[in-house]
């Protein structure tokens, strides 16, 4: 977490009548982050999903329920704070409508997300030679926004 977030974060809490928790991570949206960090913002974005691969490549871990996270826009500055209430893990051809459209994106239809979804995953996939297939596992997360950073 760079020094901005870890101060936003910080002083957050610092308004709150409750224990800071221990954990936090700082990260932006994949596509475009300050248009979806918005959607988040505006209370139209309550769920996202990445590849279950980019976590492992990566060694990253997984997302959790009661984590928080302090979201980025592009230039790595902190807009907001969300805190995840839900991880589910499927096949991305089972992901239901109903987390599709809570992604908020584009016309807010299950077309659209999985046409996104797919042009997405096949550009990053094919990054690290990887090839993109309709099964392929993805994390889907909701999350509640808790803080935007005034």
């Amino acid at each position: 977490m760079n020094e901005a977030a870890q101060m936003y974060w910080d002083a957050f809490w610092k308004s709150q009548s409750q224990e800071k928790p221990k954990t936090v991570s700082a990260w932006q949206f994949g596509a475009n982050p300050d248009h979806l960090a918005q959607l988040v913002i505006d209370g139209v974005k309550t769920a996202t999903c990445s590849g279950l691969v980019f976590y492992e490549r990566e060694n990253e871990p997984l997302p959790s329920v009661e984590e928080y996270s302090v979201i980025l826009n592009s230039r790595e500055e902190p807009l907001a704070i969300i805190k995840t209430t839900d991880v589910k893990i499927m096949p991305m051809n089972e992901v239901p409508e109903e987390f599709a459209i809570a992604e908020g994106e584009g016309n807010r239809t299950y077309l659209y997300w999985k046409e996104a979804h797919e042009k997405w995953f096949t550009e990053e996939l094919s990054k690290v030679g990887l090839a993109f297939s309709e099964d392929m596992m993805v994390v889907c997360e909701r999350f509640a926004l808790i803080d935007v950073k005034r």
